[in-house]
């Protein structure tokens, strides 16, 4: 199957090579989003790819310019209330924009505060990344974006007042474009993981949005009924006492 012939980064994913970093990518995406609650959530690109599946938010909407999108919007100017959305998804929509600060930005206005974004992307310090680095292949799928580093990526989140609280590297095979090649380099998935674990091919992190000066208090019920026990007991104590002296 040639590259050449796909025309996004969706129809990519049904090669060999796609297919293998899909398999991992969702396995990271299901764990990332299964515990995040709320009422809004949305996967910005890659509208064929569920990537919401295991997530319990009963409104979930894929959005992007491609014609299978529920919404169809830039992901640059989403036509979103500000603070509405609980979750938002991020599958490699960065390093194929020309505004990723651009994305990056919407994406915090649109989350509510301690709301969660999950990224994926295309490690360029990985043998992935030095194949792109190569030319090889550069006006196909994924070798046409511009890969973006954790560190960098980190950055602008941090500038963002967002904080990462998980991520995780993998695809440590080589790039090849063949089903049985891939199944040979299975052994370096557990050694890249243990040896090189920063030089996986893709990364999928989440962060949650911190506001400045604004902190949700929930209350403690196990907290409040040990106090008004305590309370009560003191209260009894001292009406105990009261009716003793008098």
């Amino acid at each position: 199957m040639e590259v050449s012939k796909k025309s996004t980064l969706s129809d990519w994913f049904t090669t060999p090579h796609g297919e293998y970093v899909l398999r991992w990518e969702q396995a990271q995406f299901d764990s990332a989003v299964e515990d995040v609650f709320g009422f809004n959530a949305i996967q910005i690109g890659m509208p064929g790819i569920d990537l919401l599946r295991r997530n319990r938010i009963a409104l979930r909407t894929h959005l992007g310019l491609e014609p299978a999108s529920e919404l169809l919007a830039d992901s640059g100017a989403l036509p979103l209330a500000s603070g509405s959305i609980d979750l938002v998804v991020l599958p490699h929509v960065l390093e194929f924009s020309a505004h990723p600060h651009r994305i990056l930005r919407e994406a915090e206005r649109v989350l509510m505060p301690d709301g969660q974004i999950v990224i994926s992307g295309f490690n360029p310090i990985s043998l992935w990344g030095l194949k792109r680095a190569l030319g090889l292949n550069r006006n196909d799928y994924p070798w046409c974006g511009r890969f973006i580093s954790l560190l960098r990526l980190k950055d602008w989140l941090q500038l963002l007042s967002f904080e990462l609280n998980g991520g995780r590297f993998g695809c440590y095979a080589p790039p090849f474009s063949q089903t049985r090649w891939l199944e040979r380099s299975a052994f370096m998935e557990k050694a890249g993981d243990r040896w090189w674990p920063i030089a996986g091919g893709v990364y999928v992190v989440r962060a949650v949005k911190r506001t400045i000066g604004m902190r949700l208090v929930m209350p403690n019920w196990r907290s409040r009924k040990a106090a008004a026990q305590s309370l009560s007991t003191v209260t009894q104590h001292n009406h105990h006492r009261t009716g003793t002296e008098g």
